[in-house]
C-alpha cells in the first residue's frame, strides 16, 4: 500500500454516496488534498468529528486512483470548540478556509506559507483573544502577498514614489500619488493607511487601538482588492458580521 502522513486544515466536506464524505485539506507537505473519508456518515464512525472543517488534524492517507481514501485521522488543535459557538468567529473563519482552498493551487502542490497562514488565523479566532475582523483581514491582506496580490501602502502602486499617499486603487494595486491617481480612487484616511500597514506586518498594538470607521473602511478596501484579483465574489465574505470597536469589547 502507498501511505503518507501529513498534517493540515479541514476546508470544506462534500458528501459522496450514502456514507462517505470527500474531504478537502491544506497540509504542510503536500499542499491541498481531496480524499475519501469512508463511513463518517454513520453514527459509530471513528473520526467522523475530526473531519469537519476547521480541524486541525494529523491525516494518514492512502493513494488512490483517483481520490485518496484517509485511513487515520488524529487530532492536533480543536480549533472549531473556539469558533463554532461565535457568529463573527465562525463567519470569519468560514472567510478564510474559502479564500485557502481559492488560492491553494492545484491539488498536491506544496503551500507552506499558506497553510502557516490558515493555521495562525484559526488559532488566533478560536482562542477569541482578537478582534475576529481584525484577524480576517491580516490574514487577507497576509494571504494576497503570498499570491503577489499585496497592496502598495507605503509608496504609490504605479510609480513607487513613497508615502504617505492620500488615495486608494483596487484596480492600480493599493495607494496611489496624486500625479498617479486614477478617476474613481477612493480617499481612505491616514487612519486607515496605518491599520492597513500594522494588519500587513503584525503590529497588534497598532491595529486594536484603531477606531470603528477605520476598521470599516479597511475591511471594504482588503475585500475589494482581494475579489478584483480573483475575479469573483467569495460566497463567505458578505456573511461576515463586522462588529464596532465598541461592541467587541462589550461583548
Amino acid at each position: 500500500m502507498n501511505l503518507y502522513r501529513d498534517t493540515g486544515v479541514v476546508l470544506r466536506v462534500q458528501k459522496l454516496g450514502e456514507a462517505d464524505r470527500i474531504i478537502t485539506l491544506l497540509t504542510r507537505r503536500t499542499g491541498k488534498v481531496r480524499a475519501v473519508a469512508r463511513g463518517v456518515r454513520r453514527t459509530k464512525s471513528r473520526f467522523g468529528a475530526r473531519v469537519e472543517p476547521f480541524c486541525h488534524v494529523d491525516v494518514q492517507f492512502y493513494t488512490g486512483r483517483t481520490l485518496d481514501v484517509i485511513t487515520q485521522v488524529e487530532t492536533v488543535d480543536a480549533f472549531s470548540a473556539g469558533i463554532v459557538g461565535d457568529y463573527q468567529r465562525y463567519t470569519s473563519a468560514c472567510a478564510i478556509l474559502e479564500t485557502a482552498d481559492r488560492l491553494a493551487g492545484e491539488e498536491k502542490e506544496p503551500v507552506l506559507r499558506l497553510y502557516m497562514l490558515v493555521a495562525g488565523a484559526l488559532r488566533a479566532l478560536s482562542a477569541g483573544e482578537r478582534d475576529p475582523s481584525l484577524v480576517l483581514d491580516a490574514f487577507l491582506l497576509r494571504a494576497m502577498a503570498f499570491a503577489g496580490w499585496e497592496p502598495a501602502v507605503t509608496e504609490c502602486a504605479r510609480c513607487g514614489v513613497p508615502g504617505p499617499h492620500s488615495s486608494f486603487s483596487v484596480a492600480g494595486g493599493g495607494a496611489v500619488c496624486t500625479g498617479c491617481r486614477p478617476p474613481g480612487s477612493a480617499r481612505p484616511s491616514a487612519e486607515t493607511f496605518s491599520l492597513l500597514a500594522a494588519l500587513m506586518h503584525g503590529d497588534w498594538e497598532c491595529a486594536e487601538a484603531s477606531g470603528s470607521v477605520a476598521r470599516r473602511d479597511t475591511s471594504g478596501l482588503v475585500a475589494a482588492h482581494l475579489q478584483w484579483h480573483l475575479e469573483r465574489q467569495l460566497r463567505t465574505l458578505p456573511l461576515v458580521e463586522r462588529r464596532g470597536r465598541e461592541e467587541t469589547a462589550a461583548t
